[in-house]
């Protein structure tokens, strides 16, 4: 019979064990992903999500440093910024995967403008274009909260 300790520390290693086949099995599970404007399902127009946190905003990625995460294939400005997101894709992953924030909290699915985005709380929000953000900007928190609720929902029949 084990000890509370012995079980406690199996059950953690079981549990860690699952979430990493778990991150693994969903790497490359379709997931709704903006490619809208981009040929082979390249997400948010080819441009580099880790660069708008590491370079304070959007430079277009290139072929040679892509990835495939989601269902769709992500394209990085260099080596380091592919390595970075293959290390930790969530913490780089635009929200509402890469559909315009804003129209997400209107309950539908739109393009972006890749110079329309913000970092909130640490999360990457990008917009339909430059007048789209200066709506979001007014009432940030109201429209995250509203597209946080409309996201689950939303399908490819969403998109306009």
């Amino acid at each position: 019979m084990l000890d509370r300790r012995t079980f406690i520390h199996l059950a953690a290693a079981a549990l860690a064990a699952a979430g990493s086949a778990k991150a693994e099995a969903q790497a490359d599970t379709p997931r709704l992903v903006n490619t809208l404007g981009s040929p082979g399902g390249v997400a948010i127009r080819g441009y580099d999500p880790v660069a708008y946190f590491r370079d304070g905003g959007p430079r277009l990625g290139k072929p040679e440093f892509s990835v495939r995460h989601g269902g769709a294939t992500w394209r990085f400005a260099s080596a380091e910024h592919k390595a970075l997101f293959e290390a930790n894709p969530e913490r780089y992953l635009p929200a509402y995967g890469g559909f315009c924030a804003y129209g997400t909290s209107r309950g539908y699915l739109v393009k972006i403008e890749p110079e329309a985005w913000s970092i909130v709380d640490g999360r990457l929000y990008l917009n339909y274009d430059l007048g789209v953000r200066e709506t979001w900007a007014r009432r940030t928190k109201t429209y995250i909260a509203r597209a946080d609720g409309n996201w689950p929902r939303l399908t490819p029949k969403d998109i306009r």
